[in-house]
């Protein structure tokens, strides 16, 4: 085994396909599912003399991913035609942006573990930016069908003309975790600007992730492999684990590495060269002569500005100034735009005094639930519990109505339909908190009396002793008695 010790590069291109109703060039429906070549009209499938129209969404879409990465919205950009061949093309080239991209510069900030890209190192989180070289329009291909046809190839044209920003990164990543963190937190990006639905299963976010290895310290880049289409986030990883051995291995055995475009195959884990990788040469850019330059004013990008979200980072730093929660409270709930959502509805009804009450139940009995029931607090689905019967159940919790397990249960009830309200559930199981000092006094004096034993041990030492003498007081109210006054009252009876 070699002593060198190798550095990972990486770079993402991302195809982001844009949340339009029509494609970029024809007004063509964009939904997906439909017949193949359903969504297909002459634009599309490029009859002669058909001229495309710029979708102006298209282009308020990538205002948005300008401004919310702080990039260089370009006030003048051009679409090219990238030339070359394939089936699914029937054009012969795609139009695209080459020279002058809408969108250059920017970047995201990413947390990653110290030492996810060197052996050895630390697992501190630490933060990371990774830079944007620039975003672009294009237009999507159409689809090659393989299966469905024995010794034969169908095309499907319906997504001939599907709307693209491809997002590409430089190259800042060293490991296969900082590449799956830039990945997911430019995914959650573009799902709360609302630009792209985030379906990966759809086709919706698909990453080609450019890889090269070098000897660490070594200025020069190494010689990059693209893998194509990476649809998971779990695959990228194992793509980019596999392809790194692979690269080590062929240079450690004496093998120059060859520029190619790979596929991975997640069945058997491995990468497979698909293609010589081509240069942007190859492709023979040149403008479009169907379609006038793209002019952005100031005015424009302004309208857009004022119609954007509150982005993650701003919204986490109102969560822990206004809300006094914690940076890692407040990370978790701004994660996602539903999520954030969820929780300020909740502390609007239970009120910002219980922010920290609300943002525990958030993160732990909604998404614990969610997660048991395979389900996602995303958009286009809905959580079983309303933020409002939530709230409600808190505010129980704070006058001392309920206990904290008297709240699950409220809870559980609510979550499957049963009740409309926490105070409906409380009536109908009788499950009101006792905060009678008299009463629970009574019961402590009966529990003392038939546990000496119990009594004995504590007084001996024995903590457990305590715990056990407050199950017992528990079961005798049947769990309604409040915790905290059972522990502070059977101390003090049993200490004096």
């Amino acid at each position: 085994m070699s002593a060198t010790k190798w550095e990972v590069v990486i770079g993402l291109e991302t195809h982001t396909q844009l949340k339009t109703q029509s494609k970029i060039f024809s007004g063509s429906s964009v939904a997906f599912g439909a017949p193949p070549n359903a969504q297909a009209n002459a634009v599309d499938i490029a009859l002669p003399g058909m001229l495309p129209v710029l979708n102006r969404e298209a282009v308020v879409c990538a205002i948005k991913l300008g401004l919310a990465v702080g990039g260089k919205i370009a006030p003048r950009s051009i679409f090219a035609r990238k030339n070359y061949f394939y089936p699914d093309l029937p054009k012969g080239y795609q139009i695209s942006q080459f020279e002058t991209p809408v969108v250059s510069g920017g970047g995201l900030s990413i947390k990653v573990s110290e030492g996810t890209h060197r052996a050895g190192a630390g697992n501190t989180a630490i933060e990371k930016f990774i830079n944007l070289t620039r975003a672009h329009l294009e237009e999507d291909a159409g689809k090659s069908l393989h299966e469905d046809f024995h010794g034969k190839t169908g095309i499907d044209l319906n997504r001939a003309g599907i709307p693209l920003l491809e997002i590409v990164s430089e190259p800042d990543m060293r490991s296969s975790n900082e590449a799956v963190a830039y990945a997911k937190a430019l995914h959650a990006l573009v799902q709360w600007i609302g630009i792209c639905d985030g379906n990966m299963q759809e086709g919706s976010f698909r990453c080609d992730a450019n890889v090269s290895v070098r000897p660490l310290g070594q200025k020069e880049f190494g010689t990059r492999r693209e893998i194509k289409n990476l649809n998971s986030f779990r695959f990228m990883q194992q793509a980019i684990d596999f392809e790194v051995q692979w690269q080590i291995n062929e240079i450690e055995e004496g093998r120059a590495i060859q520029q190619a475009t790979v596929l991975f195959n997640s069945d058997t884990g491995e990468t497979r060269a698909m293609r010589s990788k081509e240069d942007a040469h190859d492709y023979r850019y040149f403008p479009d002569p169907d379609l006038l330059p793209l002019e952005i004013t100031p005015a424009w990008i302004a309208k857009v500005k004022a119609s954007l979200p509150e982005l993650p980072g701003a919204m986490k730093a109102r969560f822990e100034s206004d809300y006094g929660l914690s940076a890692y409270d407040a990370a978790t709930l701004s994660a996602s735009r539903e999520m954030a959502d969820y929780f300020e509805e909740t502390l609007t009804a239970a009120g910002r005094e219980n922010a920290k009450l609300c943002a525990n139940w958030v993160m732990g009995e909604v998404a614990g639930r969610l997660n048991k029931d395979g389900m996602e607090m995303t958009a286009g689905h809905t959580v079983p519990l309303a933020p409002t019967l939530l709230a409600g159940i808190i505010r129980r919790i704070t006058d001392n109505t309920l206990s904290n397990k008297m709240a699950r249960e409220v809870f559980d009830a609510l979550w499957v339909g049963e009740g409309k309200d926490a105070d409906a559930v409380i009536a109908a199981r009788g499950l009101t908190q006792v905060t009678d000092s008299g009463a629970i006094e009574s019961v402590i004096d009966q529990v003392l009396a038939a546990n000496a034993k119990s009594v004995e041990e504590f007084r001996a030492g024995k903590d457990k002793a305590f715990n056990a003498l407050v199950g017992q007081v528990m079961k005798a109210t049947k769990g309604k008695a409040d915790p905290q006054q059972v522990n502070d009252l059977l101390r003090k009876k049993l200490e004096a």
